[in-house]
């Protein structure tokens, strides 16, 4: 009885590790490990002006484990942009420190002008590479 007992926790350590070592890590982005970042303030980012336009060339990043061609990759400081086509914001985007909304979503796109054309599909990694199809509204505070 006693072997038979010892088999049994045996087989449970080897299937608990088995199933750990195999399991899928869903963050994207990984804990922020490198040198802290300044601060940014929504006030200063409101004030800049949009990023120069992107080439027209699409730019090939891994979404969801899988390589896919984007019209922008967003890896700075996010506010004022254009956006149309397939648009990837990366772990790199930053954002500005922000207040909640009811729902506690942080309101950090909140006075700035993201124009997002129709039928843009926006993926974003902290979200574990989501794809959205109607803009960022639950950043701004305004529906969609």
């Amino acid at each position: 009885m006693q072997r038979n007992w010892i088999s049994v926790f045996l087989l449970f350590i080897i299937f608990t590790f088995i199933t750990t070592a195999c399991a899928r890590n869903n963050t994207v982005c990984p804990a922020d490990k490198a040198t802290p970042r300044s601060t940014l303030r929504l006030a200063d980012l409101i004030e800049l002006p949009p990023p120069a336009s992107a080439s027209s060339e699409s730019i090939q990043v891994e979404i969801g484990g899988r390589k896919m061609d984007v019209n922008i990759l967003v890896d700075y400081p996010l506010c004022n942009d254009n956006w149309s086509g397939v648009v990837y914001v990366s772990c790199d985007a930053q954002v500005a420190e922000a207040d909640l909304d009811a729902n506690s979503n942080p309101l950090f796109l909140k006075g700035c002008n993201l124009n997002i054309a129709p039928n843009t599909v926006v993926y974003v990694a902290a979200h574990n590479d989501a794809p959205y199809y109607k803009g960022c509204s639950c950043h701004t505070g305004t529906l969609p």
